[in-house]
């Protein structure tokens, strides 16, 4: 499954299906639409499903101006608990925003992390960019998504940086892709770091051309496929690599519907995938019955 919005944000979350990574479909429903967060939008969904079964989903819930995200949670995709908003950098005043918070399932620290991107402008080293567009990466943890520990720093690369992705590799063993935002580059790169909160270091050079955002990563046995977003050219992107040193652009092998946006993929069963489609069906059936 692909989470996934189509803008202008407001409708909601949206969820494509694939069996093989390669091709995707949308289901061409919104499942969930947002009710949190200054201007109540849902951009850049991500699920993870915990090891109760759970699945967990959080979002950008504002542009500018909110200082945490939304967050609910469901058993089946369709019934989803109360949206709640949850502050983790209200102890920044200055704080400018809060994008693209990202789950990780913590496997051996039996805890979810959460990572984004936030500016504060004066904070740090700005090169090219705005104050107001100057990002680095906060985290926050959770066992039980009622409590949060405070926002803090997660990564502080020289440079802004945006839409980053923790993959445990093995043991010890951890990479995290991320977006370099600072102008001209914009593109995508990947460090490399022996805990899921890092330290991250040695930032590769970008495997991605300029304008390339939003990462989301696939595990298909020894090889991981990278979805990106490709908003120069209005289009998806996929590099596939087996050890985040080499990349092969497989984007013409691959089959991702017009207007996806930023989302995470993530693995269910089957039966879940049919209850959806059983209650898609449902609803389109439901609104023609309504126009006869």
């Amino acid at each position: 499954m692909f989470t996934s919005f189509h803008e202008p944000a407001t409708e909601g979350l949206r969820l494509l299906y694939s069996y093989d990574g390669y091709k995707w479909t949308d289901l061409n429903h919104t499942f969930l639409k947002p009710e949190v967060g200054n201007q109540k939008v849902m951009r850049d969904p991500s699920i993870v499903k915990g090891p109760d079964g759970v699945f967990h989903l959080v979002w950008t819930s504002s542009w500018k101006g909110d200082k945490g995200f939304g967050y609910t949670s469901s058993k089946d995709l369709i019934n989803w608990s109360e949206q709640k908003f949850v502050d983790v950098m209200g102890h920044e005043p200055s704080a400018v925003n809060v994008w693209a918070p990202e789950l990780f399932y913590d496997d051996e620290g039996k805890q979810f992390i959460i990572i984004w991107a936030s500016t504060i402008p004066h904070r740090f080293s700005k090169g090219e960019e705005d104050e107001d567009n100057n990002h680095r990466m906060y985290y926050t943890i959770t066992r039980d998504f009622k409590t949060f520990t405070p926002g803090r720093l997660f990564l502080d690369p020289g440079f802004s940086v945006i839409d980053a992705v923790i993959v445990k590799r093995n043991t010890k063993d951890y990479a995290l892709v991320l977006k370099d935002n600072t102008r001209p580059n914009r593109n995508i790169k990947v460090a490399f770091g022996s805990t899921p909160l890092g330290p991250f270091q040695g930032v590769s050079e970008p495997f991605t051309g300029n304008f390339t955002e939003g990462p989301s990563l696939a595990k298909l046995s020894k090889e991981y496929l990278i979805f990106y977003d490709s908003y120069k050219d209005k289009k998806y992107g996929v590099m596939r690599t087996t050890d985040f040193k080499s990349f092969a652009d497989v984007s013409d092998q691959t089959s991702i519907p017009q207007d996806h946006k930023h989302g995470t993929v993530f693995k269910t069963t089957l039966k879940v995938l049919k209850r959806l489609k059983k209650e898609v069906k449902g609803k389109v059936q439901s609104e023609a019955n309504k126009l006869k």
